[in-house]
Order: C-alpha cells, then sequence, then structure tokens
C-alpha cells in the first residue's frame, strides 16, 4: 500500500496519517496489507508525481492519494492504472477519471451551511466578515462559492471584508485584528474552515470586542473557545478518518468487491446540541489539532453501499 502525500507538516495532515496507520495495522491482522509506504512531497507536485512513478516500479498494488495539484499527475495515474493498481483519490482531487475511486466531502455544501447558519444567527441582515483559505486552493474556493447564494439572496447582509490567509490560528487573528480597526461595527463572521475561527475569536477579546455568531470548524482550539465563551456557533468538518476510509477502500476494490467511483461523505455538524459530545473526547486529539467524528468499518461499509 502506498500513501502519496502532498505535504505532511500541518497537524490535520499528521492526524489524517495516523488514521492511515491505524486503518493498515487493523487490515495487516486480518491478512490483507502487508506493508505501508509512506512519501511526502513537502506541497511540490513534481516530487509527488516521481514519489508516485517510484510506487508503480516497486510493485505497490495500491496507492492513496492526495494530490498537489489537480492536473498535474494524470499521466502518471494513468500508467498506474494501466498496470492494476488501485487509485483512491480523497481531500484534494485530480480532474482525471483515471483512478479507481475518489473520496470527499462537499465543499460547496459547506459553505451553503455555513451561509445558512450564520445568516439566520444574526436575523437576515447585518455586517459581516468572511474568513476564508489560501488563494487558489480549490477547498477553499469551493467553500467560498457555496456561500454565495445565500448571500445574494440577503441584500441587508454586507460584507465589509474578506481575507486570505493559512488555515492557522496567527495568521487569522493577525488578519482580523487589521479589520477590526478598520470596521467598528461587525454582526457575524463567516468563518469557511481550519483554525480561522479561533483566530478571530482571539482578535475579538484581544480587543475587548464583544463576541459575535461565527461558524468555524472541528479545530479542538476553536470548539474549547466557543463552550468557554458561550458562542453562538456552527461547525463542520472534513474527517480526518477519510484517510482510513480511503485505505479500507483500497483494500475493497483489490479484492474485487464494487466500489463507486465517488464517495461523498456526508458533512458532520457541530451545534450547541452536541459539542459536549466532542469536547469530551478533546484530551484525546492533539491540542493544535481537530476532534473528528467516530467512525469504524460499519460507517465505511455504509459510505461504500450509497447510490
Amino acid at each position: 500500500m502506498g500513501w502519496a502525500n502532498i505535504y505532511s507538516v500541518p497537524t490535520w495532515m499528521k492526524q489524517t496519517q495516523g488514521t492511515i496507520e491505524a486503518e493498515v495495522e487493523t487490515l495487516k491482522k486480518q491478512g490483507l496489507v502487508d506493508k505501508l509506504v509512506v512519501t511526502d512531497a513537502q506541497g511540490d507536485a513534481n516530487v509527488q508525481i516521481q514519489q508516485i512513478q517510484s510506487m508503480i516500479d516497486s510493485d505497490v498494488d495500491a496507492i492513496i492519494l492526495i494530490a498537489g495539484s489537480s492536473t498535474a499527475p494524470a499521466r502518471v495515474l494513468a500508467d498506474a492504472c494501466a498496470k492494476g493498481i488501485a487509485i483512491i483519490n480523497f481531500d484534494s482531487l485530480v480532474d482525471t477519471d483515471k483512478v479507481t475511486a475518489k473520496v470527499n466531502t462537499d465543499s460547496s455544501q459547506w459553505g451553503d451551511q455555513a451561509a445558512k447558519f450564520l445568516i439566520d444567527a444574526i436575523g437576515g441582515k447585518g455586517k459581516i466578515l468572511i474568513l476564508n483559505g489560501p488563494a487558489g486552493v480549490s477547498v477553499s474556493d469551493d467553500r467560498r462559492k457555496g456561500a454565495d447564494a445565500e448571500l445574494k439572496a440577503h441584500p441587508d447582509v454586507t460584507v465589509l471584508a474578506e481575507t486570505n490567509t493559512p488555515y492557522n490560528v496567527a495568521p487569522a487573528q493577525e488578519a482580523v485584528t487589521s479589520l477590526l480597526f478598520a470596521n467598528p461595527e461587525i454582526d457575524g463572521i463567516l468563518s469557511l474552515g481550519g483554525a480561522l475561527s479561533a483566530g478571530a475569536v482571539l482578535a475579538l477579546d484581544k480587543q475587548g470586542r464583544e463576541q459575535v455568531p461565527i461558524t468555524g470548524e472541528n479545530a479542538r482550539q476553536f470548539l474549547e473557545l466557543w463552550k468557554e465563551k458561550g458562542l453562538k456557533s456552527w461547525a463542520t468538518m472534513q474527517p480526518n478518518w477519510l484517510g482510513a476510509f480511503a485505505t479500507y477502500t483500497a483494500v475493497q476494490a483489490l479484492e474485487g468487491k464494487d466500489v463507486p467511483a465517488f464517495v461523498k461523505i456526508p458533512l458532520p455538524v457541530i451545534d450547541n446540541s452536541n459539542i459536549d459530545e466532542y469536547l469530551a473526547r478533546a484530551k484525546d486529539f492533539p491540542a493544535d489539532g481537530y476532534i473528528f467524528s467516530p467512525y469504524d468499518e460499519e460507517l465505511f461499509k455504509k459510505l461504500l453501499a450509497q447510490k
């Protein structure tokens, strides 16, 4: 089994690799996997292509992949498919259909649901900030596009400003701090992933500003701040167990089982009705990590059985 990672430094990636390694250990005990070969392209799509080629040359049976480019790996993936290698692409997807299966949540739906919550939370009118991930990253762009319909349907909601930063606390806090100086009145924050929301909450706190309704992701720090400050919030997630599921799916394909060309992962929702369930497990996750939803083989079977 080959795991072709685009980069391994972010905590989200480390946690995702942890679920892959745990799943491989389970499959080893069942006699279904011999070993896991891990590569790290350190953010370079061309290096990732070379690493995938090395896996092909080493006769791996399956490759799971988070792509560094939606287009660049097309030829090497076609070569892998031609040799009968099972390829499961998850999270950051390629454009080519020369893979066994693709696995992902719906980023547009993420943006739409977040916008609906925030607009309702501010009573359908008011001034908001929008916090995005890095510009040009497909997941970030798709989440933002997904929010458009709701924003356009509510002309009394004014977008004061938007940011594009890495999905980390420090750059988000810095960006929001600047926006707070420029905008004395803010009614809500549409934050679209990563640890951006924690940065925004800390920025509001540091300036002595009142907390406002805010959306976010399942970053542990944000969930803890949410509970501590009694925030009016909503969050979803890109579950780290997508890695484990991709591993499981690759083995199912090699076993000749029916594997859909695309598996859509439903977006888990965190709100005030279930946040305590997530925080009860907080100690099991890194302080700068993500408290992802529980998973098991039964969940994986149900996901593969979706029509």
